[in-house]
C-alpha cells in the first residue's frame, strides 16, 4: 500500500458508514475486481461504490488526480468484464477512460500532474511501480485502522 492522506480519510469514513472497503490501484485493479465480483454473486442486489480519491493542493483544494481515475477505471471495467452491473454511466466513463489508455499507462504516467509531482519530488521509481498494472494480485480490505490481505 502507498501512502494516501484523502484516500485514508475517505476509506475510514465509508467503513464508519459500514461499508466494506477494499484497496484499488492500477497494480491490483484486476485481482480486486475479481475478488469483488466473487463477493457480490451472492448478493445481486449489493452496490460498489468506486471513490477516485483525488489529491490535495498546497492550499488544501481538492484536486483531481488522472491517475485515480484510471485506476477507478481498470477496476470497474474488470467488474464488468465478469458481469457485474450495469454500470453507472460514471463507471462506464471512467472504464471508457481506462480503456483508451490502457496500454500507455507506463509512458502516461510521469506526464500526468502526479506523476510529474513525485518524479519532480526524486521519486520516479514510485511512478514506475505505480504503472506496472495487474502486477499485484494482493486485495486489501479496511480492518479497524489498517488494511489486511482479503481472504
Amino acid at each position: 500500500m502507498l501512502p494516501s492522506p484523502n484516500g485514508s480519510t475517505i476509506a475510514h469514513r465509508l467503513a464508519a458508514a459500514g461499508s466494506r472497503v477494499i484497496g484499488v490501484s492500477l497494480r491490483n485493479a484486476d485481482a480486486a475486481a475479481e475478488w469483488a465480483a466473487g463477493q457480490l454473486r451472492p448478493a445481486p442486489e449489493a452496490v460498489i461504490a468506486v471513490v477516485a480519491a483525488g489529491e490535495r493542493w498546497t492550499d488544501g483544494s481538492l484536486r483531481l488526480a488522472l491517475e485515480d481515475l484510471w485506476g477507478a477505471g481498470a477496476f470497474l471495467a474488470g467488474v464488468a468484464d465478469r458481469g457485474v452491473g450495469p454500470l453507472s454511466p460514471e463507471a462506464e466513463a471512467a472504464a471508457a477512460v481506462y480503456r483508451r489508455v490502457a496500454g500507455r499507462l507506463p509512458e502516461l504516467l510521469p506526464d500526468c500532474a502526479g506523476g510529474r509531482e513525485l518524479v519532480g519530488l526524486g521519486y520516479p521509481q514510485d511512478v514506475a511501480i505505480a504503472a506496472e498494472v495487474n502486477a499485484s494480485r494482493s486485495v486489501p480490505v479496511l480492518d479497524a485502522d489498517r488494511f489486511v490481505a482479503a481472504s
